[in-house]
């Protein structure tokens, strides 16, 4: 087993830099961990996280008893980064959201039986929202090669949205429209691994958060009111895993 030592350094883009990082020890007792370099204090990081999902009905068979099933879904995102290493193994930067949803049922009928069977018709849903935030992160190198690492980002977000709902009852139609502002602190601990070298593979999970929110709601041009929530997540969420990408200068 080759001993480590804290004096071993690298070049880095002409600066002489120590693999281990000088804050060695975890806690009150010497447990022989070390914080490796990682990503090198000055470099930049651009990331990108992309989705895209489409459902229609036509492509599946469902049960006997939905009859004229009639849907089309599609939903989209986009969310860019960047980030600047202002020392080793950490940073700050800039995390952007755009998502974009629509989903049109044209007919669906449920008949469960002679007595008990009613229909659906003529409704859509369209939303969509705009996020930013500010977003630091402090890695944990695993090893003197520099290939993976773990680390904890703090995000300071802030975001707008809008929707609007449209469907027909008793042949008139009612076109519920929602606005809404929201605010959110969240923590998410990840995994990152160079796939090459100057290119990650990204995995977070969202842990914990605290979020603020507020939307305002009309139909046919109606005011139907408003409403605050406020919330805190202090477990694991299987539906708040991000996978990315990011190229490193």
């Amino acid at each position: 087993m080759q001993e480590v030592t804290d004096d071993e350094r690298v070049i880095i883009k002409g600066d002489t830099v120590s693999v281990i990082l000088p804050q060695k020890n975890y806690g009150r007792y010497d447990r022989g961990l070390f914080n490796y370099l990682f990503i090198p204090k000055g470099q930049w990081s651009f990331g990108m996280l992309a989705s895209y999902g489409e459902f229609n009905s036509d492509d599946i068979q469902l049960l006997s008893m939905l009859k004229d099933f009639n849907i089309k879904v599609k939903a989209y995102s986009l969310q860019p980064s960047v980030a600047y290493f202002f020392d080793n193994n950490q940073s700050i930067g800039a995390n952007f959201k755009y998502t974009r949803m629509y989903a049109d049922l044209a007919g669906l009928t449920f008949d469960f039986s002679d007595d008990m069977n009613f229909s659906l018709a003529n409704i859509s849903y369209y939303s969509k929202s705009y996020s930013s935030a500010i977003a630091y992160r402090n890695y944990i190198g695993l090893g003197r090669d520099r290939r993976f690492g773990i680390f904890n980002e703090v995000e300071l977000a802030f975001g707008a949205g809008s929707s609007r709902f449209m469907r027909y009852y008793n042949d008139e139609l009612f076109d519920t429209r929602t606005s809404s502002v929201s605010a959110a602190m969240n923590f998410s601990p990840g995994i990152c691994v160079f796939i090459m070298d100057y290119i990650s593979f990204n995995v977070s999970f969202g842990v914990f958060g605290v979020n603020f929110h507020h939307e305002k709601q009309n139909t046919n041009g109606i005011d139907e009111g408003r409403r605050f929530s406020s919330g805190a997540n202090f477990r694991f969420n299987i539906f708040n895993i991000n996978f990315g990408m990011a190229v490193y200068i």
